[in-house]
């Protein structure tokens, strides 16, 4: 049975508009001028930058809890790349993690038991390269 159920409808692709179905978000979308379009509004890979961002710090500050680590605080930095991939396309991705209260040995165990649980991570493992680091102060 599912936790936690979130749907969204889009029309329009990437040059449309999205809603979520509890109307809490609702965002325009435009291809980057990177790729050719106009730019000025969001795009997939912004969005899942932010959501796997943010799933992502949640998973430390959940691991943190449970192995009682003096973690003081945390923030993650997504990196989401579009690359070519043969006729079609495939997501690259970097998670700049850094925290305090840890030395710099338990912030890399931290983000590494992090990344075995977070829901994100478990998503993509085997299908997009994620590249982690980790800075602790």
């Amino acid at each position: 049975m599912a936790l936690y159920t979130a749907q969204a409808h889009v029309t329009g692709g990437r040059a449309g508009h999205g809603e979520t179905s509890d109307g809490l978000l609702k965002v325009d979308l435009a291809m980057p001028k990177e790729l050719g379009g106009p730019g000025g509004a969001t795009n997939p890979e912004q969005l899942f930058a932010i959501g796997y961002a943010a799933c992502f710090e949640s998973a430390i500050r959940f691991v943190a809890r449970k192995q009682k680590l003096a973690l003081a605080d945390a923030a993650v930095t997504s990196t989401v790349n579009l690359l070519p991939n043969g006729e079609g396309f495939k997501l690259g991705v970097a998670l700049a993690a850094e925290t305090k209260g840890l030395d710099q040995a338990a912030a890399e165990a931290l983000v590494s038991e992090a990344h075995k649980i977070c829901p994100y991570s478990n998503a993509i493992r085997g299908n997009v390269d994620v590249a982690l680091s980790v800075k602790a102060a």
